[in-house]
């Protein structure tokens, strides 16, 4: 057998589901996926930890699982973490180039890579990753992914940064002790399933990865290559089981049944007289539910959920024009529709001679003005 240290192992402590994976990699230098055990999750809610024994008791059935099937052991694993206490934030930090000839070196970059880890939060929160964006050598003049070698005399770095609950983190990490194992890293859901399955060229071009899982919805957006939001909605399939459940009277594994089985979220799809029979509880008749009633259901809870990514994108991309827009030395204003009037409020703010961009969210047309035009 291969060298143990040349598989990893890690593991999604998920809502509905505890995935363990391991894999090693080939001869391509590609991961290859050589064990994969789950079991279902009872210990957690919207993707936070509630009962640690629950948790641990399923986490040590998927490595047992994955033992008995490869004979692999392993002590370190890369855990997953999610959960609407998941933040993430920009922010930008600078050095003077001490060198001789103001050559950038990878010290000077690791400098401003320890500044961002070092950033005041809140208290009860830790910081879980600090991405670095992009860097710029003397004020804007030149902006590149890596400054190494260039000559300059100020560096500036953006960052982003995604911030965690400290007690959540901890229980992860008992949890991950309490099987024992050592937890290698943490890393946030939406960056791993990013890496999985997003190629180059659609972050280089721009995209936004939706990931609805039982207890959350997790959002990564990619543009040019860099990651430029990260974000938690604490809904996820869950909630549409809950609203099964509720909306047709049935039991929670009779609406999740309902949910894999028949559900849709198009109710004009639908057929106004299908009907679906559901075996009644203890002795008790059988009960029809409606294939438009529960579509119904679906529809309005996932209307919900994408409404949330909607604006969460839609406000990245504002924050992505308004930084672009101020590299062109622009103000940036944005519309939906006939709300183009909300920008000419904000021209008294706006400094005398601005030009001034507007963004319009429905059609995503941009328009450039000379103040006064309004």
């Amino acid at each position: 057998m291969e060298n143990k240290n040349e598989y990893l192992a890690a593991i999604d402590i998920g809502t509905t589901k505890i995935v363990t994976i391991v894999g090693r990699k080939n001869e391509n230098n590609k991961l290859e996926i050589i064990s994969l055990s789950k079991t279902p999750s009872t210990g957690v809610k919207r993707g936070l930890i509630t009962n640690i024994e629950e948790t641990v008791n399923a986490i040590r059935k998927t490595l047992e699982e994955t033992k008995s099937r490869t004979g692999l052991s392993f002590k370190n694993v890369f855990v997953g973490i999610a959960g609407q206490h998941i933040r993430s934030s920009r922010n930008r930090t600078y050095r003077i180039i001490q060198s001789p000839n103001n050559e950038i070196t990878r010290e000077d970059v690791k400098a401003l890579l320890d500044d961002m880890k070092n950033l005041p939060i809140e208290a009860g929160e830790e910081i879980l990753h600090v991405i670095p964006q992009n860097y710029i050598v003397d004020m804007e003049s030149n902006i590149t992914t890596n400054p190494v070698g260039m000559t300059g005399k100020r560096l500036e770095g953006n960052f982003h940064i995604v911030i965690g609950n400290t007690m959540s983190t901890r229980n992860i990490e008992r949890c991950i002790q309490a099987v024992g194992l050592n937890l290698y890293k943490l890393i946030l859901e939406p960056l791993a399933s990013s890496e999985a399955v997003l190629t180059d060229e659609e972050k280089e071009a721009g995209v936004a990865l939706v990931d609805i899982g039982g207890g959350t919805t997790d959002i990564a957006i990619y543009h040019e290559k860099i990651i430029w939001h990260t974000a938690v909605i604490p809904l996820g399939g869950d909630v549409i089981t809950k609203d099964i459940k509720e909306g047709c009277a049935i039991l929670p594994r009779q609406a999740e049944e309902l949910k894999i089985r028949h559900g849709s979220c198009l109710p004009e799809a639908m057929d106004n007289d299908a009907k679906i029979v559901i075996e009644g509880m203890y002795g008790r008749g059988k009960k029809e539910v409606s294939s438009m009633f529960l579509s119904g259901i679906i529809h309005a809870r996932m209307d919900e959920i994408l409404d949330g990514v909607i604006q969460i994108t839609k406000e990245e991309a504002f924050e992505y024009a308004q930084r672009a827009a101020r590299e062109e030395g622009l103000f940036v204003g944005i519309s939906s529709g006939a709300a183009l009037a909300a920008v000419a409020k904000k021209l008294p703010e706006i400094p005398k001679g601005s030009r001034v961009l507007t963004v319009n969210y429905d059609t995503g047309e941009r328009y450039l003005s000379i103040e006064g035009l309004f």
